[in-house]
């Protein structure tokens, strides 16, 4: 939730911090990549006016474009995994024991071409929209059926995997 303690942010990232430690997953790039991506966040949820930017813009305020033009991005980390990612079990994303949980997400934003009748009259146009759905193989519980410890390979242990649909009228 937006109002996770420094204490629960601090011990979220202690157990992450230790789990991908590129000491303890050598020659593993996906487990030194994500301790960046930790470290980052930690940083983030630490320093009160980044803390501020992110529970009033959401991912947005680290985005290209966010915080006065730069943003606090950088380093190739893409702000907009980090904090589900990493963080989720505190903030409202990621998923304990196969439970679900809804996910609140930030607004979406597309841009569309129209000609000025279809703005002025209207029209229907498709879009794809992105949704996450739990996943086939593992039955959402992220791991591979009638096993506890193999992680499924479909959804990397989220139990949930993205699907695009949808219809716009606009």
């Amino acid at each position: 939730s937006r109002d996770a303690s420094e204490r629960d942010i601090k011990k979220a990232y202690k157990r992450l911090a230790m789990k991908f430690h590129p000491d303890r997953n050598q020659g593993d790039d996906t487990a030194a990549e994500k301790f960046k991506e930790v470290k980052v966040a930690y940083e983030i949820l630490t320093d009160a006016q980044k803390r501020s930017a992110y529970d009033q813009y959401g991912h947005a305020a680290f985005e290209q474009g966010g915080m006065g033009g730069g943003g606090f991005g950088g380093g190739g980390a893409d702000f907009g995994d980090i904090f589900g990612d990493v963080f989720g079990d505190i903030f409202g994303g990621g998923r304990r024991g196969g439970q679900q949980r809804a996910q609140r997400g930030s607004d979406l934003r597309y841009n569309m071409e129209l000609t000025l009748e279809e703005a002025v009259r209207g029209c229907d146009k498709e879009i794809e929209v992105p949704t996450l759905v739990s996943c086939d193989p593992c039955e959402g519980t992220g791991a591979k059926k009638g096993t506890s410890s193999t992680t499924c390979s479909t959804c990397h242990g989220q139990g949930q995997v993205q699907m695009r649909q949808g219809f716009f009228a606009v």
